[in-house]
C-alpha cells in the first residue's frame, strides 16, 4: 500500500527529512519494539543469499540489531558498513551482537577487518535505511550522501531493499540524476514489496 502523507512540497527534500524525523520521534517505545520485532522476522522473506549487506538501526530508525541477527541466522554473511570520511561506504563482517562497537555518528560498526568500499559487490541483497521510498523506488536519505557514493558499486542485478515504516512508503519523492532507485521496500505491517523502478 502506498500511503499518501500530507508532508511538504516535493521539491524540498530537507523540508521532507524535518517532517518524518518529527514523526518517528514522536513515536512511542511500546510502537517501535513492535515493528523491530517484525522487521527482523520479515528478514527471512528476503531469500538465500551468501551475501548480505545491511547495518544496525541506531535511534529512530525502523528495526533493531536483531535484523542483522536475523539476517546471519538464516545463514547469509552479513557486511555492515564502517563510516569514515564522506565518500563511499567501506564495509566489516558482522559475526554477533558481541563483535560491535561505537563508530562515527553513534553507528554500531564490526570490530574486524575493515573490508574496501568495492566489497560492496559481492552483495546479492543489500538492506538500506531511508527516511521514506516512494512507489518508484526514489528513496529519501539522511542527506550525508555515503549510499549515493555507495550503490554505484554495488550488482547491477543485487535486490536493493530500503527499510522504511508503512507510512513512509509515500506517492511521490524528489528525484536528482544521481539517484539510484530501490528496487523492493521492506516495512513492518507490509513486509517486503517490490517497487516499480520503471514508472516515470
Amino acid at each position: 500500500m502506498v500511503v499518501a502523507v500530507p508532508v511538504p512540497d516535493e521539491r524540498d527534500k530537507q523540508a521532507w527529512r524535518t517532517e518524518i524525523r518529527a514523526r518517528r520521534a514522536r513515536l512511542p517505545e511500546l510502537v517501535r519494539a513492535t515493528e523491530a520485532a517484525a522487521l527482523a522476522a520479515a528478514a527471512a522473506d528476503l531469500g538465500p543469499a551468501e551475501w548480505v549487506c545491511a547495518y544496525v538501526p541506531m535511534r529512530a530508525e525502523p528495526g533493531s540489531p536483531a535484523l542483522p541477527e536475523a539476517l546471519r541466522a538464516a545463514g547469509s554473511r552479513v557486511l555492515l558498513p564502517v563510516t569514515g570520511a564522506p565518500g563511499p561506504l567501506r564495509w566489516g563482517e558482522f559475526t554477533g551482537a558481541g563483535s560491535l562497537r561505537p563508530g562515527r555518528y553513534g553507528l554500531l560498526e564490526p570490530a574486524g577487518p575493515v573490508l574496501p568500499p568495492e566489497t560492496v559487490a559481492r552483495a546479492e541483497v543489500l538492506l538500506i535505511p531511508a527516511l521514506a521510498v516512494d512507489r518508484r523506488g526514489v528513496r529519501l536519505g539522511q542527506g550525508a550522501g555515503y549510499y549515493d557514493r555507495t550503490l554505484g558499486m554495488a550488482d547491477p542485478t543485487a535486490r536493493r531493499t530500503v527499510v522504511v515504516r508503512d507510512d513512509e512508503v509515500v506517492e511521490r519523492l524528489p528525484e536528482e540524476p544521481h539517484d539510484i532507485r530501490m528496487t523492493w521496500v521492506l516495512t513492518p505491517g507490509g513486509g517486503l514489496r517490490r517497487l516499480d523502478v520503471t514508472a516515470p
